[in-house]
C-alpha cells in the first residue's frame, strides 16, 4: 500500500478495541479483510479505492493491529463492531466492502444494521456455508489450534508479526478464527431482504463456484429478465464474475478494483442527473 494514512487509531466499540486506518478523503468506504489478514491484504486496491473517497481499513477482532480479545469470534458480533465503528467515526452511513471472512462480516452488518450501510460490496462471499466448494469446507473443518505453528511460514503471519500489538497472541487469533470457520450458517432469508444496492463479486476459479454468486444475484432479484433497451428491467444490484481470478488473488486483482469503482460511482452518476 502506497497511500499514506490520514488517520488511524483504536476505537472502543462494542466492548473491544478495534484498529482502523483511514486513507483519502470523500464518501466513506469501510474495507474488511479476509481471514488471518489485515487491511494490507487488499494491496494496491486500497490506493485505488482511496482515490476520491475516504477508505476506512479495519482490522477485525484479534486480527492485525486490533488487540486480541477473550471473546468468541462470530460474524454477528463482528458486524455489531463495524456498525458501532461507523457511528464512532461520525458517519451516518458508509459503503461497506468485505472479502471472504470480511465479506461475511459485511453481509451481517447489512442484515443487522441496514441503516448504516449505503452500498454493499461482497467479494468471495457465500450466503450459506455450503456455498463454498466442498474441498473448502473440508479444509475449514480440518483447521484448529494445531495450525498456528506451521502457519508461521505464511505471508499472513509475516504481516501479523510486523503489525500486531502482541505477536504472541497469534495462537489466540488462530483458535478463534478456526472455531468460527467450523460454524454452519444459512442467511438466505435475511440476504433476500437486503434493502441497499449490492455488488456480488467472485472469481471464475474462486473458493465458491460461480453458480453460487449467480444464485445470490438472483436471490436479490437480479438476472430474472431482459433489461430492455431502456434498462428498465435492471435491478440496482450488480454481479461481476472476474476471469482468471482465484480466491487467493482476487483481493489484489485490478479487475476487482475496476468492478468496485464502477459500482460505487453509479451513485455519483445518478446524483449528477
Amino acid at each position: 500500500m502506497a497511500t499514506s494514512t490520514t488517520a488511524s487509531g483504536l476505537a472502543r466499540v462494542n466492548g473491544i478495541e478495534l484498529a482502523y486506518q483511514t486513507f483519502g478523503e470523500g464518501d466513506p468506504l469501510v474495507l474488511l479483510h479476509g481471514g488471518f489478514g489485515s487491511v494490507e491484504m487488499f494491496g494496491s486496491n486500497v490506493d485505488q479505492r482511496a482515490a476520491g473517497r475516504r477508505v476506512i481499513g479495519v482490522d477485525l477482532q484479534s486480527h492485525g493491529r486490533t488487540p486480541a480479545v477473550d471473546r468468541p469470534m462470530c460474524f454477528e458480533t463482528m458486524a455489531d463492531d463495524i456498525a458501532a465503528l461507523i457511528g464512532h467515526l461520525g458517519f451516518g452511513k458508509a459503503d461497506v466492502m468485505g472479502f471472504s471472512l470480511g465479506g461475511g462480516v459485511a453481509l451481517r452488518t447489512a442484515i443487522q444494521h441496514p441503516e448504516v450501510v449505503d452500498r454493499l460490496v461482497l467479494v468471495s462471499t457465500p450466503f450459506r456455508r455450503d456455498g463454498w466448494h466442498p474441498e473448502m469446507v473440508t479444509g475449514m473443518d480440518a483447521m484448529g489450534p494445531h495450525i498456528a505453528e506451521p502457519f508461521k511460514q505464511t505471508p499472513m503471519y509475516g504481516v501479523y508479526a510486523r503489525i500486531a500489538p502482541r505477536v504472541d497472541d497469534w495462537p489466540v487469533l488462530v483458535t478463534q478464527l478456526t472455531d468460527l470457520l467450523k460454524l454452519d450458517y444459512d442467511w438466505t432469508a435475511e440476504a433476500r431482504a437486503l434493502s441497499m444496492p449490492v455488488l456480488i463479486v467472485a472469481g471464475d476459479a474462486d473458493g465458491l463456484p460461480p453458480r453460487h454468486a449467480v444464485e445470490f444475484f438472483e436471490l436479490l432479484g437480479g438476472g430474472k429478465r431482459d433489461a430492455g433497451w431502456d434498462r428498465s428491467g435492471m435491478t440496482r444490484h450488480r454481479l461481476a464474475i472476474l476471469p482468471g481470478v482465484t480466491h487467493y488473488d482476487i483481493n489484489v486483482s485490478a479487475r476487482l478494483g475496476a468492478a468496485v469503482h464502477a459500482f460505487l460511482d453509479e451513485r455519483s452518476a445518478a446524483s449528477a442527473l
